[in-house]
């Protein structure tokens, strides 16, 4: 069944000024909302969010990102450095063995997050 999409529009020619003047003072700055748009289209990428979430499972080398992901070592690498440079993702050496893991808790709860939620609109269709 399609919705109505008429009826989610404006009936009226008002906007409640206080609330807007409210939204507005609360928003962040374009150079904030830039990073946003940015971190998200990094967020975008099947293997990049993938990779992040297997990552949010557990600390892992780019041996087994690269074996998870079905992806070369070198091209893991690649997501790898792009995920580093967002700061979405960190490494440590032990050795001459790297290990990935998410970059903090922030991240994590990001991924676990967006997991939950489009496991429950799947479960709610």
């Amino acid at each position: 069944m399609e919705k109505d999409t008429n009826s989610m529009v404006c009936e009226v020619e008002y906007f409640d000024e206080i609330k807007v003047n409210s939204v507005k003072i609360k928003l962040t700055n374009d150079s904030l909302i830039n990073q946003l748009t940015e971190t998200f289209k990094i967020l975008s990428d099947f293997t990049r969010l993938k990779i992040l979430l297997s990552l949010a499972e557990d600390e892992l080398c780019v041996c087994d990102i690269a074996a998870l992901t079905g992806v070369s070592i070198s091209a893991t690498s690649h997501q790898l450095r792009t995920l580093k440079n967002a700061r979405l993702v960190k490494y440590r050496k032990k050795g001459k063995m790297v290990y990935y893991s998410l970059d903090d808790e922030h991240i994590n709860k990001i991924v676990i997050e967006a997991k939950k939620h489009c496991l429950e609109e799947k479960n709610d269709n």
